[in-house]
């Protein structure tokens, strides 16, 4: 079954919208291309938590996931008491009080420049070993080089502020690291990573020898059907086997791509000039707002290309937000007041970055067990957690 146009279960069925809705089949399978991908390259794969923060099915993640990676306290406190492994945290910079934080939840601890590790790695050195935990250091490096269509999603950009360009590392940067870390795919295949580890290569060889690891970092689309699995392997496998270290991956997207849902209804019709709006309960900047970010236009089961079927319809929500549209689309019967829509490829970017704008409800959040059919509620939203985020 392919999530990306199709869905398993019966949308009327669902016990309320909006709402987000995880097919555990689906992540299954998700999971079971990683776990191939891990056996046979020798990488460890680290769940994104910037991308999917669902500790309810954490689980079974870390059946097959060796641990998470974070980019904050929080994630990093979440991914120690709710996944467990290993846990890894960066950002572009920390502050005294996040590194205090951190030395009692991450096992490593990467800085974005030379300049802050100077400055806190001594702090968390100490504040670890007050702890009695071991704690290791890594280096995010800019290898300077562009993978990325998308200037938003383009970390190796001109001015880019992530990682430390190799003009700006001395020898006693990297004396004592553990790894070095670089970063630079958005949703992409195995090829843009084979051009950027020979650029980081290329660059960053005389500073690998003493080290233990290097994280290729995120974007990696791995469960994507096109996705040349065999590839990365071979990459993998070639890199550890001529540097003799080890290799992490660390996917957001890829865990629960095509995976998830999300299901809304139709509130009212309106004219809108050209082709008429449907306006639904959820609200693009709220509930989906890489839409407007990206932006992109994603994809709803059963609808087409504007023109492609008989009723052209747009697609919008419920705030006061002019540009609050999801997109125009065809259906072979226009939508009603009453209908169910659903939008695929909901579980990532989505959850952890929905807002309260307007007070509109934030979506329930539901499991599908695809074995008996059913669905379960993890978490309903209401006024009071609307008001907590406020004073």
């Amino acid at each position: 079954m392919d999530g990306r146009t199709q869905v398993r279960f019966d949308p009327a069925r669902v016990p309320e919208t909006p709402a987000y809705v995880l097919d555990l089949g689906l992540l299954a399978d998700n999971l079971a291309v990683l776990a191939d991908v891990q056996a046979r390259s020798g990488a460890t794969i680290l769940l994104a938590l910037k991308a999917f923060s669902m500790f309810r099915v954490f689980p079974a993640l870390r059946e097959t996931l060796g641990g998470v990676c974070a980019s904050s306290p929080h994630e990093a406190r979440l991914g120690r008491e709710e996944f467990g492994g290993e846990v890894h945290a960066f950002a572009a910079a920390f502050s005294r009080a996040d590194v205090l934080d951190l030395a009692a939840t991450a096992d490593h601890l990467v800085f974005n420049s030379p300049a802050q590790r100077r400055t806190l790695e001594p702090v968390a050195r100490a504040e670890a070993a007050r702890l009695g935990r071991s704690l290791h250091f890594g280096l995010r490096v800019n290898p300077e080089h562009s993978e990325g269509a998308n200037p938003l999603y383009d970390p190796c950009g001109p001015g880019s502020r992530l990682g430390a360009r190799r003009a700006d590392i001395g020898p006693d940067d990297v004396r004592g690291l553990s790894g070095l870390h670089f970063h630079t795919l958005c949703e992409q295949n195995a090829q843009p990573l084979e051009r950027t580890l020979a650029a980081f290569e290329n660059k960053f060889a005389d500073l690998l020898p003493g080290l233990d690891y290097v994280n290729f970092g995120g974007g990696h689309h791995i469960t994507r059907a096109d996705y040349d699995r065999g590839r990365l392997v071979d990459l993998v496998r070639d890199f550890r086997a001529r540097r003799g270290l080890r290799v992490y991956l660390e996917p957001g997207e890829a865990v629960v791509l095509n995976a998830g849902y999300l299901v809304t209804s139709v509130l009212d019709v309106v004219p809108g000039g050209a082709r008429p709006v449907a306006i639904m309960d959820t609200a693009v900047p709220c509930h989906m707002p890489d839409v407007l970010e990206g932006p992109y236009r994603p994809h709803v089961v059963g609808a087409g290309q504007p023109g492609e079927k008989a009723h052209t319809v747009g697609l919008g929500g419920p705030s006061c937000l002019a540009g609050d549209m999801a997109g125009d689309y065809s259906f072979d019967t226009p939508p009603a007041t009453g209908d169910r829509l659903v939008f695929t490829d909901m579980a990532h970017y989505t959850m952890v970055k929905t807002t309260t704008f307007n007070g509109v409800r934030l979506p329930s959040i539901l499991l599908y067990h695809p074995g008996q059919d059913r669905f379960e509620t993890v978490r309903r939203f209401g006024y009071q957690d609307f008001k907590s985020r406020l004073s």
